[in-house]
């Protein structure tokens, strides 16, 4: 069973900037994409963005846009979710998810790391 973790939260102040990461327990998982959700207090989980693996094209959610990139980690089957210009609605626990076919459901989830970003 292939275990995502994900590492980098923590408080930021509104405008500033964190990076997470996502490493995969297996090397050798054969990755289709992967990706960043996030789920405020009283919210639905939301997707963010993903990266399709073979092609490097990434998609973002429209309130991230510009702002949040997401990239590959190699050595790790992960990614990473730089953002920047955090603001306050950015609020949440971001999950990193991975799924083997592209058109797929997704079939992995980390447990979340809380990003918090203060005004």
């Amino acid at each position: 069973q292939v275990q995502l973790v994900e590492t980098g939260g923590g408080l930021a102040q509104a405008g500033g900037s964190l990076k997470l990461s996502c490493a995969a327990s297996e090397r050798t998982f054969s990755v289709g994409v992967m990706g960043w959700f996030r789920q405020a207090p009283g919210k639905e989980r939301e997707f963010v963005a993903r990266l399709t693996w073979s092609s490097g094209i990434t998609t973002y959610a429209d309130s991230v846009k510009g702002r949040f990139t997401i990239s590959r980690e190699n050595t790790k089957n992960g990614v990473y979710l730089q953002m920047n210009s955090l603001k306050p609605e950015d609020t949440a626990v971001y999950y990193c998810a991975a799924k083997i076919l592209s058109f797929g459901p997704w079939d992995y989830w980390g447990q979340g790391t809380q990003v918090t970003v203060s005004s």
